[in-house]
């Protein structure tokens, strides 16, 4: 890799960073602008950042049509597993977290809250079409990517990680901040180890679905 391409690698890395950044943080800070709710935003805002990555990593779209190609069956039973595993993990945490720290229902409730008014049907739709995959595509399949060859597998794993869960402090949630550092790691360790990003779209999904909507653990 040249001079010049390295440091266009670098700054591309960067922008997304900062893109992320400026998207997330009033989302999650405010978490509505007038009839502007959550789950329009949020998927607003991923869109944002999937065309960024798009359009600024040629190698971005081959990269995930190679994915979709290779071992897809074996991919999305992993994605599934996965998801499985991880709700059990919250399923213990949220029993553990409730018993340990006197603020932890309340504030997985209001986490909870951010479905305000929105169907069920929309927010699986939204989840399913462009959150979940979204998500993964650009924090795991473009962000952690690029920092890992930038900074090393190590390091790109643990700083993508590290951002994924600092933005959502800006909700004020200490729980949603300790379950999105939880969800960072545990996604951004399949990717490190299985360079699917269909893997984790499978499983970020399917997890999402069954934390939001159909076994949620709110009550």
């Amino acid at each position: 890799m040249t001079h010049d391409s390295n440091l266009s690698f670098r700054s591309l890395s960067f922008f997304a960073a900062i893109l992320a950044v400026l998207l997330l943080v009033p989302l999650f800070a405010l978490r509505r602008i007038g009839g502007f709710d959550f789950w329009w935003w949020m998927s607003l805002n991923v869109a944002l950042l999937v065309s960024f990555g798009l359009f600024s990593d040629k190698s971005y779209l081959n990269l995930i049509l190679k994915d979709l190609h290779e071992g897809l069956l074996k991919k999305i039973g992993l994605g599934i597993i996965s998801a499985g595993l991880l709700y059990a993990v919250f399923f213990v945490g949220n029993e553990v977290s409730r018993m340990i720290f006197p603020f932890a229902g309340a504030e997985i409730s209001q986490v909870y809250s951010f479905k305000q008014n929105a169907s069920e049907l929309r927010i699986i739709l939204l989840m399913i079409v462009l959150i979940g995959p979204g998500e993964e595509l650009f924090w795991r399949g473009y962000l952690q990517r690029h920092w890992q060859k930038r900074y090393g597998k190590i390091q790109g794993f643990v700083f993508a990680s590290l951002l994924y869960a600092l933005v959502h402090a800006a909700s004020g949630n200490i729980m949603l901040v300790l379950s999105a550092g939880v969800c960072g790691l545990f996604w951004g360790f399949l990717y490190l180890r299985y360079r699917s990003v269909l893997m984790i779209c499978v499983s970020h999904t399917l997890w999402d679905l069954m934390i939001f909507v159909f076994f949620t653990l709110g009550g």
